[in-house]
């Protein structure tokens, strides 16, 4: 699967940002197919190349959250934003909460039913 990203450029505490299209799989610095544009978010300058995106766009690549949000600030697509970061351990404490609630469900129920 094809994904449109970000591969970071720059020296330390000066990032610059290369929007790619690339395997997946890949690591984030690592070989990518095409370079459709680049973003420097220190003086939030972008440019992009608004037709080879729509064309990999069509052609089945997907979207990291952040270019996602990106291009739809500078209206190359017509969709919501997404979250674009996430709390590993505030979604894992949740995942896990999540399934202790189950399990005690379960066990009242099995508690509850009658068995035949």
């Amino acid at each position: 699967m094809l994904k449109i990203r970000l591969t970071r450029m720059g020296k330390k505490n000066q990032p610059h940002y290369r929007i790619v299209v690339i395997e997946h799989w890949r690591k984030p610095k690592g070989k990518y197919i095409e370079m459709l544009g680049s973003y420097n978010p220190r003086h939030k300058a972008i440019s992009l190349g608004k037709e080879r995106i729509l064309y990999w766009l069509e052609h089945g690549a997907q979207t990291s959250p952040t270019v996602h949000n990106l291009l739809v600030d500078h209206k190359i697509i017509k969709k919501p934003k997404r979250k674009a970061t996430t709390n590993s351990k505030k979604k894992k404490e949740e995942a896990k909460q999540a399934v202790d609630k189950k399990s005690e469900a379960d066990k009242i129920r099995t508690k509850v039913e009658p068995k035949d």
